[in-house]
């Protein structure tokens, strides 16, 4: 699966919008993201065409499986590293938005490196 960060920014904003709301429309997207209507429009074609989301006929987006093993991937990562600098005595707010900076880019060995050490400090405490 080698797909944009922005890509996969968008699918993750997607599962988020859905756990949130329920159902999910480039409008919602727009404004949680900050993003004008054309330049998330222009995203959903994108995924559309490469399989990631579908779009019904009411104009709501659907996460394919494809879209959703990305986005759960990435908001896994996100919830994790984010409970992983809180723990590290970080403001919770700071700790989510560095969380969304190296998401993407951590390697899967430091990733799980980091997610077994947080599993050992929960034991000894």
């Amino acid at each position: 699966m080698n797909i944009h960060e922005s890509a996969e920014d968008y699918l993750e904003k997607i599962l988020m919008l859905q756990e949130q709301k329920g159902s999910v429309r480039s409008i919602d997207i727009a404004v949680a993201m900050g993003f004008s209507k054309p330049s998330v429009s222009v995203a959903m074609k994108n995924l559309r065409e490469n399989g990631y989301i579908s779009v019904d006929g009411d104009g709501y987006i659907h996460l394919e499986e494809p879209g959703m093993l990305i986005a759960q991937r990435i908001y896994d990562r996100h919830r994790k590293l984010t409970q992983f600098f809180v723990a590290l005595g970080v403001d919770p707010e700071v700790a989510s938005h560095d969380a969304c900076k190296i998401e993407h880019d951590l390697s899967e060995e430091t990733y799980s490196k980091m997610i077994e050490f947080a599993k050992r400090q929960e034991n000894l405490t």
